[in-house]
């Protein structure tokens, strides 16, 4: 079973691009993505530009609504996201217990749908 994990972070922590580029190759962030890879479970992800850089699409009937931002203000932002593949969700929420937003900010995990699967 695939399973992303969502990294929410402080956005004091990763301000802009350069912070967000140190932290992935940075020595907590990438210990755990070589843990990931060295366990065989790390399937894809990816580090996020800071939420400034976001762009909400909407469409209204026949009209688009475009704002600049992330779609939803909150107190942590989506930093990243990993994709594992692990047997079941105790061995993804071991996983996510690693990633070092759970320390500081908030970590989610949500099943992916496989397409074609049953």
């Amino acid at each position: 079973m695939q399973y992303m994990i969502l990294n929410y972070t402080s956005p004091t922590e990763y301000a802009d691009a350069d912070a967000v580029r140190a932290a992935a190759d940075g020595e907590l962030w990438g210990a755990y993505t070589k843990a990931l890879v060295e366990a065989g479970i790390l399937v894809g992800g990816n580090a996020l530009h800071p939420p400034h850089t976001a762009t909400t699409l909407r469409i209204r009937g026949e009209m688009r609504d475009i704002q600049d931002g992330p779609y939803a203000a909150s107190k942590e932002h989506l930093g990243g996201y990993y994709i594992i593949e692990v047997p079941d969700l105790d061995t993804a929420l071991e996983w996510a217990a690693r990633n070092p937003a759970a320390a500081s900010g908030a970590v989610e995990l949500r099943p992916v749908v496989m397409r074609g699967a049953a």
